[in-house]
Formats: C-alpha cells, sequence, structure tokens
C-alpha cells in the first residue's frame, strides 16, 4: 500500500507538470493557444486540458531566439520519438537495471530538466538555445519514459491480482493531475512569471525522491528470455497494440482541433473552452476505477470492454462535429455529451489492454517476474507515443484540407477498424478454443472405446 501511496502522489505530480510544461513552453516557442495534452507526451490516460497562460509577447520569444516554426514543431515532435525509443529499452532492461533505481533515476532527471526548461529563457539566442531546447526535451522524454514504464511494473508486481483496478484507480489522480496542471501553472505564471511554474513543480518532484526510496520495495528477478520482437508478434498482441495507438491517436487528435473548433463555432471566451474539456477528464476519471475493478473480478468481461469501448469511441469521434451526412446540428450541449461518453468509453478500453496483453504472454510461456512486466509495460508506453505522435500530426493536417468534422470522422475511423479487428480476433479465438475442446473430447471418447473391448474381456 505505501508504495501505491507513494505512485498516487507522483502521478498527481506529474501530470500537473506535463501540463503545465506544455502550457508554458508554448509561451516559450509561440505555439498556437489551442489544448495542452498529455496524449503528446506520456503514456497513460488520455485527455486534453485547455491552457491557462496569457497570450502576451508570445511571439516575441521565438522570433528573439531566431527558432523557425519549422525547428518549432521538431523540438515538440522528438519528444515523442524519444519517449519512444526510450519506452522499449527500459522495458527490455528492466531487470538489469531495477525497477526501483530506474522509477528513482528517472524522477531525479525528470525534476532537473524541468527546473531547466523554466531558465530556457535566459539562453543565448541561436543554436545554442535550439540545442538545449532539443537537450532538454530529449532528456525529459527518456526520464518519464523510464519513471511510467518502472512504476507500470512495480504496480503490477505488487498487486498482481488487482492489475486493472490498481491502474484504474490511479487514473482518478491522472485526471486530478491534469485538472490542476492549468490553474496552478497559470496562477503560478501569472503571479511570478515563466520560471517559477517549472522550479516549483521540479521541486516538488526531486523532494519526493527520498520518500520513494525510502518506501518502494526491491524486487529482484532474474532476465527473462524473451524479447519484444517474441511479444509483438503474438496475433492478440499485436492487435491490442494497434488498440492502443488508435486510442492514443484519437486523444492526440482533440490537441490541435478542438479547441479551436469550439471557438469558432460557438464563439465561446477562450476561458471557458477549458469547462468543455472537463467533461472528457471528469468522465474518464470516475469510470476508470469501475472498469478496472470489473476486468479484474470479471476477466471475461475485459473482451468485450476492449470491443466496445473502441466502437463506442468511434461512434463518439463521428458526433463530435457532427459528420455532415447525419445532417444533425452542431450545438454545444451535445459536444460536452459526446466528450463525457467519450471519456467513459476510453476507460473501458483503455485500462483492460494491460491485463490482457499480460494474460496472453502468460499463456504463450512467459515466465511471470518483472521481465514480462518490463517489456509489457514498455510495449504499451511506445505505443502510446506512436499514436500521440500520430494523432496531433494528422490531425492537424485533416483539420486544415477538410475541416473539423470530417476530420474526426476520420479519426473515430480509425477506432472502428481496431474495434471491429479486435472483435473477430476474439470470435475467431473463441472459435479455436470450441474447436480444440470438441477435439480433445472425441480424442478422449475414442480412446475409451479402444480400451473398452480388452477391459470387458475375462
Amino acid at each position: 500500500m505505501p508504495s501505491l501511496l507513494v505512485s498516487v502522489t507522483l502521478k498527481v505530480v506529474l501530470e500537473a507538470i506535463l501540463v503545465c510544461w506544455e502550457t508554458k513552453s508554448q509561451h516559450l516557442f509561440d505555439r498556437p493557444l489551442n489544448s495542452s495534452s498529455r496524449a503528446n507526451q506520456d503514456s497513460g490516460g488520455a485527455f486534453n486540458t485547455p491552457t491557462v497562460c496569457p497570450t502576451q509577447d508570445r511571439n516575441v520569444v521565438a522570433e528573439k531566439k531566431g527558432v523557425s516554426n519549422t525547428v518549432t514543431g521538431m523540438i515538440f515532435g522528438c519528444y515523442a520519438l524519444f519517449d519512444l525509443l526510450a519506452s522499449l529499452v527500459f522495458g527490455k532492461y528492466l531487470v538489469q537495471i531495477g525497477a526501483k533505481f530506474m522509477f528513482v533515476a528517472g524522477m531525479f532527471v525528470s525534476g532537473g530538466v524541468t527546473i531547466l526548461f523554466g531558465v530556457l529563457d535566459k539562453v543565448p539566442e541561436g543554436p545554442i538555445f535550439i540545442a538545449m531546447c532539443f537537450l532538454v526535451r530529449m532528456a525529459d522524454a527518456v526520464s518519464f519514459a523510464a519513471a511510467i514504464t518502472a512504476s507500470f511494473s512495480i504496480l503490477a508486481k505488487a498487486f498482481p491480482n488487482s492489475v486493472a483496478t490498481v491502474l484504474g484507480s490511479l487514473e482518478i489522480f491522472s485526471g486530478l493531475g491534469l485538472v490542476l496542471g492549468p490553474p496552478l501553472g497559470g496562477f503560478l505564471y501569472q503571479s511570478f512569471g515563466y520560471e517559477v511554474p517549472f522550479i516549483f513543480l521540479g521541486c516538488i518532484v526531486l523532494l519526493m525522491i527520498p520518500l520513494n526510496m525510502y518506501i518502494l520495495p526491491n524486487y529482484d528477478s532474474d532476465p527473462g528470455e524473451h524479447s519484444f520482437w517474441k511479444l509483438i508478434t503474438l496475433p492478440k498482441v499485436a492487435l491490442i497494440a494497434f488498440v492502443i495507438n488508435s486510442l492514443s491517436s484519437c486523444f492526440g487528435f482533440l490537441d490541435p482541433t478542438l479547441s479551436l473548433f469550439v471557438l469558432e463555432k460557438f464563439n465561446l471566451p477562450a476561458g471557458y473552452v477549458g469547462l468543455v474539456f472537463l467533461g472528457l477528464a471528469s468522465s474518464y476519471a470516475i469510470s476508470s476505477p469501475l472498469f478496472g475493478l470489473l476486468s479484474d473480478k470479471m476477466p471475461h468481461l475485459r473482451k468485450w470492454f476492449l470491443v466496445w469501448g473502441n466502437i463506442i469511441t468511434a461512434g463518439c469521434y463521428m458526433l463530435l462535429g457532427p459528420i455532415p451526412v447525419l445532417h444533425i446540428k452542431s450545438q454545444l450541449w451535445l459536444l460536452v455529451l459526446i466528450l463525457v461518453l467519450n471519456g467513459i468509453s476510453a476507460g473501458m478500453s483503455i485500462i483492460p489492454t494491460i491485463p490482457e496483453i499480460l494474460s496472453c504472454a502468460y499463456e504463450n510461456g512467459f515466465e511471470e517476474g518483472l521481465s514480462t512486466l518490463g517489456l509489457v509495460s514498455g510495449l504499451f508506453s511506445a505505443m502510446w507515443s506512436v499514436g500521440a505522435f500520430l494523432g496531433p500530426t494528422l490531425g492537424g493536417f485533416l483539420y486544415e484540407k477538410i475541416g473539423f468534422e470530417w476530420a474526426a470522422a476520420v479519426q473515430g475511423l480509425w477506432a472502428m477498424t481496431s474495434g471491429v479487428t479486435m472483435g473477430l480476433f476474439y470470435l475467431w479465438e473463441h472459435s479455436q478454443r470450441r474447436r480444440s475442446k470438441l477435439e480433445n473430447i472425441l480424442g478422449t471418447e475414442e480412446e475409451r472405446t479402444a480400451l473398452l473391448p480388452d477391459e470387458i474381456q475375462p
């Protein structure tokens, strides 16, 4: 339980850091005032929260530092790339490095680079500034991948029979961190300036390191014989990875598009846009523990959660605009309702993924230990990073070319494809098991029939 409490606290702080980071870095790099998203940065939970930092002089900083729009995009995009690579490496070598050390080291580096990011505006302009931005972003991606990969593995090891319940419960605090991030960062920014939000949150993470070193247990385990390639080539795992990728992409899609759509369509003041996102965050945070509990108590429901969660998500994206062929008028109350349903469907489909991958791995000969847990958590983080990169990239492109309504429908088609494919696989798997069971019964009956004459002879 102490390890769970520490992870809960860290979850809140890290979520707040990520939202605050994205919010304030938009000021530093002259990003459009859209919404800050955890989906662009990490591996667990998934929803967007609006920025709250003021826009005065936002473009002055980038111009003074000599950063072009292309370089700005590369600075932001390198996060997903290094998060992907680091998640795979840390997942593979979790046992050799040590889960506790990886977790604590990730926190230490993350806290340090968060503070460094707060003083980047003091760096001289030109190549030095650009290089420092790349280094800080890459270091943060690697450190966050280390902390998240290790934390998933530690929790799964500490609560082997309640993996989904624990992960679902943590999503409450994921939502809490996302809700606290913008107002906390905005208050510190407006009251004390650009540097203080990063220094404050970075120091909180650093102060938590001694507590984690004292409370978290050491888990010893032998290195496993299996690899990521062996895991991802399992058909069921590959399809679940596609589900993770599609869900991450769906939420990443909202980052550059939804806030602009709300501002243009409903003429809401910028300060009220955040209220639209709260329905998504709150419904996801509230529903996730329930789906986690059900996934652990009734494992046979996990496949239905995965399939129907994706299908409902697809329907939500079709109705976000809504898609023009439905001839439904876009209304604010409908948009908020759809986002609430989207949060519920997200919890339904995201929470069962790790338990399903674990059960599939164990059924196919993977050892029950930290080595397998590291592979699974690393795979989840890596697939989420891919979707977190593709979602905003394709979403922004489609938004410009065909508008939000059709772009959201295309994104929903991705979720629909993953859900239907997953459903077809489960049907095939069920038929194979029935056939195998029937063959075993027939084989047993044939053996008994063959032996019966010998048994009745005197």
